[in-house]
């Protein structure tokens, strides 16, 4: 079993930037690869990020492509978001999400946190 805690959401104006932060603890964590994955009101829940669990090759959906960042730390077994030029639209629920084996840019994850709230005002 492997706990995901995210952490770092908060109010932002748009153009700021904010980092998240997905602390893991269970199960070893260097072998799973990490998502990011985001829920706005009324919308379903979209890929963000993704991170293979040597932190090479990471993935992107198009929308933050070139304003987010993902990155892992194994020795803290923690996976980060840098996001940067925040707009409006990026405001949602973000979760991280944990799977063993190959990176998947669809929500096939076994673990998942409970979320961390990103607001972006305009």
């Amino acid at each position: 079993q492997v706990q995901l805690v995210e952490s770092g959401g908060g109010l932002v104006q748009a153009g700021g930037s904010l980092r998240l932060s997905c602390a893991a603890s269970g199960r070893t964590f260097t072998r799973y690869a990490m998502g990011w994955f985001r829920q706005a009101p009324g919308k379903e829940r979209e890929f963000v990020a993704a991170i293979s669990w040597t932190g090479g090759n990471p993935y992107y959906a198009d929308s933050v492509k070139g304003r987010f960042s993902i990155s892992r730390d194994n020795a803290k077994s923690t996976v980060y978001l840098q996001m940067n030029s925040l707009k409006p639209e990026d405001t949602a629920v973000y979760y991280c999400a944990g799977r063993q084996g190959v990176v998947h840019t669809t929500d096939l994850y076994d673990y998942w946190g409970q979320g961390t709230q990103v607001t972006v005002s305009s």
